[in-house]
């Protein structure tokens, strides 16, 4: 599972075992399929690469002495590999695959022999060290204990998999050798900063799968070091003590990760302080600083932007990469976006509903995985983007860091692994349990078995066409022990209209007093009851906050929890910029085919207005005479299938029409 809470004093559920539950028909059963069969294996493929670019395990046989060469590719490769093996490991564990384990335990064996009597491990400084160096710990942005950090994670979750030993080893010594490190630290008074902090997630798990308390006092030991680093910064979220944070800042994986350890923390030892740190960032981050699609982490390049500007004082203004940026900065054509942070973000939210389990943890989950993660891989499964824009336009005048389509090799290629294993992970999203009740977290057609500690122990089923339809059963069978217990049903804060019904009559009218909610349906007899859930997807039109000012009267378009965009293939008006959307704009729901992949697209009529063409059309400012407007026909396809018929235009937020349709 993706964390074990089952006990931890101070979370209130815990996830069904990856043993345990599939999705097996429907919307994610295709995005698992498509991510076992052609994604897992593509990226092994790159990571297989020993060309410069990649030489990911390439790097591992070298450390390993089994090959001549130096350490070639991005200093983080380790982790990102670390990445791609657990979620080979889930492929691995629902596809029964043998043969795929066998290389696993391979791989893990050549991790090993090159991981240093003291539990170092990082392929680039060791390669270094064997011709001579002593490159340890030389820069913040070698990424070492970011790897040592996905090292720990994937190899609990290979320890929870198959019970086997082998990884987790590897990891405990590596742990030690952090441990050395921050009594060190300690002793000193000061602190390297760590970027990317992965390992508190992972330093929490060992503690969960081990037992040993010397983990969560590891734990809580980095946690504490992160006061100690001189001079810090917004970018690296050290420049104030941990627990006075209030506001999101910096790096965008930076601090979701920071955040989803300090939360992990907060699940075993219940230090409020962390509690309401928490609670404060993350309001900040989803009520002024989140995109509508679930990404975060908008500029390419922002500065510090609390009061850190007077030079004749002394402080430095830090310039930050992937900057969360001031309250309502959320340009589109620029977006950043980072894929890895908003799995970051998914991870930091997957925690704050264990130790505190409200709907809008899920909502934003769902939205999360829904309109940004699966949109960072192209519907074939071997074309991936690294930031995730709103806004594509023709040509622009200047470039930007990363291209706005999707590539199969990018330079820094830490997000397709990382996306790669929430898919094959996706399932655990399903459900959460306590003593006598199962949560509802993401819908979508599945089955699981389900052991509560009340004694309860059954199959749940889910059928259902989510998130196209959102009529969803749940039907109950294999019961061991006709147990009472309680099923709690995620009511999205979109969801305005629905009903529930037990057995065929309805117990519940759902309203707008219900949105937002879990609503406690009690399943007083297992072996027959029947649970029906209905929530109604009108088509909404949304806007976004008057200070957010690139969207001002604009709207976005949403159904469900899908967002939808336009490309240019789904309109014949020359620039979707001339397009204006009634507000009153009546849509049309039908199928549409786009890579072999069948969607729900919405049809609609928007207006273009008729310009007088003038010879100043491409400049800067101009006068603009109009002579009203005509009807076009326009098809919105979800935001996550865009980028897959060639280059074009793309929008998300569109120019109201407040007029009445004419």
């Amino acid at each position: 599972m993706l964390i074990d809470t089952r006990k931890s004093a101070y979370a209130k559920v815990s996830p069904i075992p990856v043993q345990d539950i599939d999705w097996d028909d429907g919307f994610w059963k295709e995005r698992f399929d498509t991510c076992a069969d052609v994604t897992v294996p593509h990226i092994r493929e790159m990571f297989e690469d020993s060309s410069p670019i990649f030489h990911v395990v390439e790097n591992f046989r070298v450390a390993a002495g089994i090959h001549e060469g130096t350490h070639e590719g991005t200093p983080f490769g380790d982790g990102d590999f670390y990445k791609w093996m657990e979620a080979a490991m889930y492929v691995m564990a629902k596809r029964k695959d043998e043969k795929l384990e066998k290389d696993l335990d391979d791989y893990i064996e050549l991790i090993a022999s090159v991981q240093q009597e003291d539990g170092y491990i990082s392929t680039k400084q060791i390669i270094a060290d064997m011709q001579g160096g002593n490159s340890r710990l030389g820069d913040i942005n070698d990424f070492e204990v970011y790897n040592f950090g996905h090292l720990f994670t994937a190899a609990c979750a290979y320890k929870r998999i198959t019970g086997k030993d082998n990884f987790l080893k590897v990891a405990k010594k590596a742990a030690g050798y952090l441990e050395e490190l921050y009594r060190k630290y300690i002793e000193e008074g000061v602190a390297q900063t760590e970027v990317c902090p992965s390992h508190y997630m992972g330093i929490v798990e060992l503690y969960r799968i081990t037992g040993e308390e010397k983990y969560l006092k590891l734990a809580e030991m980095a946690l504490a070091v992160r006061d100690l680093v001189p001079e810090g910064s917004d970018d690296n979220q050290d420049s104030i003590p941990l627990k006075e944070h209030r506001k999101i800042v910096g790096h965008g994986v930076r601090s979701t990760y920071l955040y989803a350890g300090a939360a992990d923390v907060y699940a075993e030892n219940g230090d409020e302080e962390l509690k309401t740190m928490l609670d404060a960032v993350w309001e900040n981050c989803v009520y002024k600083k989140l995109y509508i699609n679930g990404g975060c982490g908008a500029l390419y390049t922002g500065v510090s932007p609390y009061g850190l500007f007077n030079h004749l004082n002394g402080v430095t203004v830090y310039n930050v990469h992937q900057a969360f940026g001031y309250e309502y900065q959320l340009p589109n054509i620029t977006a950043y976006n980072e894929t890895c942070a908003t799995l970051g973000n998914i991870m930091w939210n997957y925690r704050m509903f264990a130790a505190d389990p409200k709907v809008k943890y899920f909502d934003l989950i769902e939205r999360s995985m829904l309109n940004l993660t699966i949109a960072s891989v192209s519907l074939s499964g071997k074309r991936y983007f690294y930031q995730n824009a709103l806004r594509r336009v023709k040509e622009l005048d200047y470039e930007l860091m990363w291209p706005l389509e999707r590539r199969e090799s990018l330079t820094c290629f830490c997000c397709p692994p990382n996306m790669a294993r929430f898919i094959a992970e996706s399932s655990e999203y399903i459900y959460m349990k306590d003593h006598d009740s199962i949560y509802t977290g993401m819908y979508g057609a599945n089955t699981a078995h389900i052991t509560l500690e009340n004694g309860a122990e059954f199959t749940l089923t889910q059928k259902t066409d989510y998130p196209w339809d959102g009529l969803i059963r749940f039907e109950i069978s294999d019961v061991k022990t006709n147990q009472p217990f309680t099923l709690k049903l995620r009511i999205p804060m979109w969801a305005e209209r629905g009903y529930i019904r037990k057995n065929g009559q309805e117990i519940k009218t759902l309203g707008h007093d219900e949105a937002g909610t879990y609503y406690a349906v009690p399943v007083e007899g297992p072996a027959w009851d029947k649970v029906e859930l209905k929530l109604d997807m009108p088509v909404r039109l949304t806007a976004a906050h008057s200070y957010l000012e690139e969207n001002i009267n604009q709207v976005a378009v949403e159904r469900g929890p899908l967002l939808y965009c336009l490309e240019t293939p789904d309109t014949p008006a020359e620039n979707l910029g001339d397009l204006l959307l009634p507000i009153d704009t009546k849509f049309h729901e039908t199928d549409f085919m786009i890579d072999g992949k069948k969607l729900m697209a919405l049809e609609a009529e928007a207006y273009v207005a008729d310009k007088e063409k003038t010879s100043g059309n491409d400049a800067l400012y101009r006068t603009v005479h109009s002579n009203g407007v005509h009807a076009v026909p326009i098809r919105m396809i979800p935001y996550f299938a865009w980028d897959n018929r060639g280059y074009g235009e793309m929008m998300v937020w569109m120019p109201v029409y407040w007029g009445k349709k004419q």
